[in-house]
């Protein structure tokens, strides 16, 4: 099903997504949790994209929320989809006048009872996500500083209103990186002494790496500012028994060196947006370790 709402309001959205579900053939679909999205008419069919994808594993309700002018007379527009390929239900709500100062107002009754909430800014979002007015209905909240036009001030700004629950995309990124080098750590038997980080200054993914290496390791960390790519080119570990080396060799794969073996390919690409956001949803309790990350990066000091 796929219906649109003129001037509507919540109460006549959350009757016409039952209505969906009855036509469906499914009153009770087995969703996991609710997806907010805030965003803005230039990112929002990407957005709705990506979390049409992200249903497949993660069945759910899907809110897009677009904050139009706020001025003239309050109005809400929806559109309704139920079915239509998709495991789970996405609604857009688009809000003008002064219901975009009380957005969660509208959203609050369209939530699915006794489930997890997730909101997401796939834009540029709020410095203190979990003070915003959506941003109080969810357990998870995830900005995204690659999207914004100064990515690594903004990751500054915006670690000092870190509150448990909050991530950011930069640092989902980073996972695999984060696993590498652990792996790389486990298999040599010496310790860290300092280390060098390879990548274009304005990449906040590399900037976080440093953040966490350092962090974690109690070492300095060097950045060594290099615009050849968006990528972070390669990152090397001094250890007292030689050195661990992770060099990019193309934009899907990088060459792994550890003390004592032979040099191997492994993969390591630019994972999508969907992608980012499955492994983001299957963990919803608070990842500290992203907390700690970025209290360093703002004093270069541990919690």
């Amino acid at each position: 099903m796929d219906l649109t709402l003129e001037d509507t309001n919540a109460a006549s959205v959350a009757k016409a997504l039952t209505k969906g579900r009855s036509l469906a053939g499914s009153p009770a679909m087995d969703m996991v949790l609710t997806f907010l999205i805030v965003t803005d008419d230039e990112n929002v069919a990407e957005a709705m994209k990506a979390a049409n994808v992200l249903q497949h594993e993660h069945p759910s309700r899907v809110l897009g929320v677009i904050l139009g002018d706020g001025r003239g007379k309050p109005r809400l527009n929806a559109r309704v989809r139920v079915g239509a390929g998709s495991p789970g239900e996405s609604v857009l709500l688009r809000m003008s006048g002064p219901l975009v100062k009380h957005a969660e107002s509208a959203v609050l009754p369209l939530l699915l009872p006794d489930s997890p909430v997730v909101v997401w800014w796939p834009g540029v979002g709020p410095l203190e996500p979990s003070l915003d007015p959506i941003g109080r209905l969810a357990r998870r909240r995830l900005t995204d500083s690659e999207r914004t036009p100064a990515p690594v001030q903004w990751l500054h700004k915006l670690a000092p209103g870190y509150d448990p629950g909050d991530t950011d995309l930069a640092w989902t990124r980073l996972t695999l990186w984060r696993a590498l080098l652990a792996a790389a750590l486990d298999q040599t038997s010496g310790s860290a002494t300092g280390g060098r980080i390879l990548a274009d200054d304005i990449n906040p993914v590399a900037v976080l790496l440093q953040a966490w290496l350092e962090c974690r390791l109690g070492v300095p960390i060097e950045f060594v500012d290099d615009d050849s790519g968006s990528q972070i080119q390669r990152v090397t570990l001094f250890t007292d028994v030689g050195d661990i080396d992770i060099r990019r060799t193309d934009e899907m794969a990088c060459e792994f060196s550890v003390p004592g073996s032979s040099p191997r390919i492994v993969p390591i690409r630019r994972r999508t947006i969907p992608e980012l956001l499955a492994e983001d949803l299957r963990r919803l309790d608070a990842d500290e370790i992203y907390g700690e990350t970025l209290q360093h990066l703002v004093t270069g000091k541990d919690r």
